[in-house]
């Protein structure tokens, strides 16, 4: 196939481009140039912005278009404007944070999205980000049709060259050891996909023309925060290593948010539910989640011979976590 990429230089796009290259498809990337630029010189890249200059896109002629940074319904119209009939069959990468919260364990793709009451703000937000995301579903299906397009709603993305160091900072501050601040319930559902699994599938897809929307988790659920953080200890973790379950509660009133410690279900009630997905069409359509504690290692090797940037405020420093967890034996059993 030929393909067209929309992003695909910096995680997800850099894992499916590998796949799609690797599978002997021709590869076209448009991006920024700003991350990535000199990766996969055997593509062929065009470059400039999507918010303001479509320009390279004129000419070319693709059998799929895979959008990997749409967040706003413009942003897909614009795209689907300036393709037409170029652009093949379309994939466009939305979230499971498209759906109405709170959903029951093991929802499927069939259940309630989310609405704005804004349809029309242009802010992203915690709050406006899964709606909008909605809407640029509905604008890819109204471009393209629902017949060639596929969606594809991951729940949190994992892996080497993972930028937003959220599964990362867990598999570095496990790694570390001793007394390790663990928030919130073990039992708080949480779902995660690793990048390169989900990118050899979505290239799987496109050989097969598969369409319409999947969810791209794994574990199938029931599968809780103390099983992700058990699984991150067993791979990494040295001996002596332990985890301190504190409460949501408390740690909503410390002012602690999913930021300072990534992933946290806690720091928001409805969003967790959201973790909760059923994989079943997608392990039916062909994705082969990899065991966690083979993307943890990964990772962590990944991090030794190459540190990610951590972006500022994501984490806890030592002495943070050191009074939270003062404060949280302080109160002892009865106050709890």
């Amino acid at each position: 196939m030929r393909i067209l990429t929309i992003g695909g230089t910096q995680f997800i796009g850099r894992h499916f481009v590998q796949a799609a290259l690797d599978g002997g498809h021709e590869v076209t990337i448009f991006h920024r140039g700003r991350t990535g630029a000199g990766l996969f010189p055997q593509a062929t890249h065009l470059t400039g912005d999507r918010d303001q200059d479509l320009g390279a896109l004129a000419a070319g002629r693709w059998d799929a278009t895979v959008d990997f940074c749409a967040y706003l319904p413009r942003q897909v119209r614009a795209l689907a404007g300036a393709l037409g009939t170029r652009g093949g069959r379309h994939m466009l990468i939305s979230s499971v944070s498209a759906y109405r919260a709170p959903a029951p364990a093991g929802f499927g793709e069939d259940w309630p999205l989310a609405e704005l009451a804004d349809p029309e703000t242009q802010e992203i937000t915690d709050a406006t980000y899964g709606g909008l995301k909605v809407l640029c579903e509905r604008a890819a299906i109204d471009a393209y049709g629902a017949a060639a397009t596929t969606i594809i709603r991951p729940t949190y993305v994992i892996g080497p060259f993972d930028h937003s160091y959220r599964l990362t900072w867990w598999v570095e501050r496990l790694a570390r050891g001793g007394r390790v601040l663990a928030p919130g319930d073990p039992a708080d559902p949480i779902q995660v996909i690793d990048a390169r699994d989900l990118a050899s599938w979505m290239v799987a897809l496109l050989d097969r023309s598969a369409t319409g929307a999947y969810h791209a988790v794994s574990p199938e659920p029931p599968f809780g925060f103390g099983l992700l953080l058990d699984a991150i200890a067993t791979e990494v973790a040295p001996a002596g290593t332990q985890l301190t379950w504190v409460d949501s509660e408390f740690l909503r009133a410390a002012r602690l948010t999913d930021a300072a410690l990534p992933l946290w279900p806690g720091a928001s009630l409805d969003d967790a539910s959201l973790s909760a997905a059923s994989p079943a069409a997608a392990l039916a359509a062909g994705l082969a989640p990899r065991p966690l504690r083979q993307s943890v290692a990964d990772i962590h090797a990944h991090e030794a011979a190459s540190p990610t940037a951590v972006p500022a405020g994501t984490g806890i420093d030592a002495a943070r976590e050191a009074d939270l967890l003062a404060g949280w034996t302080a109160r002892g059993p009865a106050g709890r």
